[in-house]
C-alpha cells in the first residue's frame, strides 16, 4: 500500500524588509512521504523569502519538470523558478531556459559544499540565477518548528531571517554562494 502525502496547514505572517512585503498567508503544503521536515521546512522558508500572490507550490517531488515553487505571469510565463537541495546543472540549464529568474537554495553540510565545490564555475557562468546555502545546524533547527499545523512570523532582511512559532525563535542566515 502506498503511502499518502501529509497535508500541513501553515499560517505565516511575513515581514520582509528589503521588499517593503508584509502580508498574511494561509496554505496548505503536502508533504511528499519521502520528504523530510527539514527538506518541508526549506521549502517554506523559500516561499518566505519570495512570497507573492502569484507564488506558488508545485507538485514537487512527484514531478520532474517542475520546481519547489514557481511564480507564472498572467501571460503564463514563468518568473521565478526555485530549487532546491543538489540540482544538476543540466536541470539548472533546463530551468533558465523556461524561467526568468532561478534560486536555489542548498542546505545541510559535506554533500552541499562538495556540490557547490564541484559545480562553482560553471554555476558561476549561467545568467539570472542565485544560489543560497543554509549551514548546519540551521537545518536541523529549522526542522523542529515542523508540526502538523504551524503558526509562525518570519521577519526578513536581506539573507538574514528572524522565524518564530511563538514558543521557539531562530535567527537563519543564508550565505549567498552565487
Amino acid at each position: 500500500m502506498a503511502l499518502s502525502a501529509t497535508l500541513r496547514k501553515v499560517r505565516i505572517n511575513i515581514s520582509d524588509m528589503t521588499r517593503h512585503y508584509y502580508q498574511a498567508h494561509s496554505l496548505t503544503v503536502a508533504q511528499h512521504p519521502s520528504e523530510t521536515d527539514t527538506r518541508l521546512m526549506v521549502r517554506l522558508l523559500a516561499f518566505m523569502r519570495h512570497a507573492d500572490e502569484e507564488l506558488g507550490f508545485t507538485k514537487g517531488l512527484s514531478t520532474d519538470d517542475e520546481p519547489e515553487l514557481w511564480q507564472k505571469a498572467p501571460d503564463g510565463r514563468i518568473v521565478l523558478w526555485v530549487e532546491l537541495g543538489e540540482p544538476s546543472v543540466k536541470r539548472i540549464k533546463q530551468a533558465l531556459s523556461r524561467a526568468e529568474h532561478v534560486v536555489v537554495y542548498s542546505y545541510g553540510g559535506r554533500s552541499a559544499e562538495e556540490w557547490w565545490s564541484k559545480h562553482q564555475i560553471e554555476l558561476g557562468q549561467l545568467p539570472r540565477l542565485e544560489i543560497f546555502h543554509l549551514t548546519d545546524p540551521q537545518p536541523a533547527q529549522l526542522s523542529e518548528l515542523c508540526q502538523r499545523s504551524m503558526d509562525l512570523f518570519a521577519t526578513l532582511q536581506d539573507e538574514e531571517i528572524q522565524l518564530t512559532d511563538g514558543s521557539h525563535s531562530l535567527d537563519l542566515q543564508l550565505t549567498r554562494w552565487r
